[in-house]
């Protein structure tokens, strides 16, 4: 194989299974002048392009299933201002996530979103797919910080949206329409985002419970006694044991479920509120719940809680990783749906996430060489997007649609919500460019008729 082919072929799939397609080319711009020109030049010829960050996007986002232009951002990959007077830093799209907030932090400052590939994952990504985090139930998502961005859009011409101001409404918001977008209406350049300043102190807990729906119960129980923790996770037993077999780090494997809980403020608080958190989970069956002996060991355990994804996908040759999202109250039917629908189908799934915003991962090991299985796993997954859509919920809290969602948009938003996003879609670009096949799917998925009891 050329040199060249294995360069594209690098550039061909992201962290998706079972998606992948050639670009034609692959650019590293160092600024945006030179998206500028790039984008000139394929309006002119009507290439497509497909901006890419760290290529950990799990909805097939980043793969170029229409060939043309790959654009990286390792080139532009600066933190170009820290501004404390108005609590903002403006970077370059290839900054890495967790590079972003250990500088501001070391600076007194915080940026809170933190998703799970954060040691890897660049802003651009992060704001093209508007990632959460396990942060994200006391402080949001990527969205809640963005103040500015500059963007190259699908004709070349340079716009710059919002800035440092606390209050803007002159017209319509269109950088919010930006973030979350996949690079489908244009390509981000530079962006600003808001900083707050860095918590006083942070303690984290650890309770083990013999059921899912005990688990999912305290996450209920801890949110009506109006207790917003700053993080609030959950494994299954599944991912437990292969978390430990991933880390050796000590955690139970007998436990069904085990809960993460943190909180951080001043010190007050947090003492009250993270007594409080361990006491509801006691009550609510929690075979053990204790407070972390150390920092040393609260991090050990994030960590854990990080690496599910990573362990769990050493089980098997296949890992689907989903994001079904559904309203906290909705937690422990959810769990239970998920629990069914794996033993209806005859597949594998382990269940972790952020049980505090009602952001369930459903995992499911599998083979992508076994088409019998595959079905069957299609199916599942279908009917797990169903039944989180009938309990208030979506297909996808923080993972984006990308092409693998596509099919099942409409599921959520309807012929109406559809039809006005093509019109969005078609009023900026309308030669359909910018990271085509994406968002928007040839054929939707049919309803399957769920029977229950």
């Amino acid at each position: 194989m050329k040199d060249s082919q294995a360069h594209l072929l690098a550039y061909s799939y992201d962290a998706t299974a079972n998606f992948q397609a050639m670009p034609d080319l692959v650019l590293s711009p160092k600024n945006t002048e030179d998206i500028t020109e790039i984008v000139k030049i394929c309006a002119k010829e009507q290439i497509p392009i497909v901006p890419r960050g760290s290529g950990t996007n799990l909805a097939a986002g980043t793969v170029p299933n229409q060939g043309g232009i790959v654009l990286l951002f390792n080139n532009m990959n600066k933190i170009l201002e820290l501004d404390k007077e108005n609590l903002t830093v403006t970077v370059q799209p290839g900054v890495i996530t967790q590079d972003l907030s250990i500088y501001v932090e070391q600076n007194g400052l915080f940026y809170p979103p933190d998703p799970s590939s954060m040691k890897i994952s660049t802003i651009g990504g992060n704001v093209s797919e508007n990632s959460g985090g396990l942060r994200g139930l006391k402080y949001g998502v990527t969205k809640d910080y963005v103040k500015a961005l500059t963007f190259v859009a699908p004709d070349g011409e340079v716009m710059k949206l919002g800035g440092k101001l606390a209050k803007d409404v002159a017209g319509y918001d269109l950088m919010s329409l930006l973030v979350g977008a996949e690079g489908t209406l244009g390509v981000i350049t530079e962006i600003t985002l808001k900083l707050i300043p860095l918590p006083v102190t942070k303690k984290t807990g650890i309770a083990y419970f013999n059921s899912m729906e005990d688990a999912a119960k305290t996450v209920s129980a801890i949110i009506a006694n109006r207790i917003i923790p700053v993080t609030l996770e959950f494994m299954d037993k599944g991912t437990i044991g292969a978390v430990e077999d991933f880390m050796k780090i000590g955690l139970p494997r007998e436990a069904e479920a085990m809960l993460l809980m943190e909180q951080d403020g001043n010190d007050e608080q947090v003492d009250e509120d993270i007594q409080k958190m361990i006491a509801i989970a006691e009550e609510n069956g929690a075979t053990s719940a204790i407070l972390a002996a150390s920092e040393k060991e609260a991090d050990i355990l994030k960590t854990g809680r990080r690496a599910a994804l990573s362990a769990l996908s050493r089980k098997r040759p296949t890992t689907i990783l989903e994001d079904a999202t559904v309203p906290r109250s909705e937690i422990a039917k959810m769990v239970k749906a998920i629990q069914e629908i794996a033993v209806k189908y005859d597949v594998q799934i382990n269940t972790f996430g952020h049980a505090g915003d009602g952001n369930l991962h459903p995992t499911c090991l599998t083979d992508v060489r076994d088409k019998e299985e595959m079905e069957r796993v299609e199916k599942a997954l279908e009917e797990i997007f169903q039944v989180a859509i009938e309990l208030g919920g979506t297909i996808t809290g923080e993972h984006g649609v990308g092409e693998m969602k596509a099919p099942y948009l409409e599921w959520k938003l309807g012929a109406s919500g559809m039809k006005l996003m093509r019109n969005i879609k078609q009023s900026i670009d309308p030669q359909n460019i910018m990271n085509p096949g994406k968002i928007f799917a040839k054929e939707m998925k049919k309803r399957l008729v769920i029977h229950n009891g």
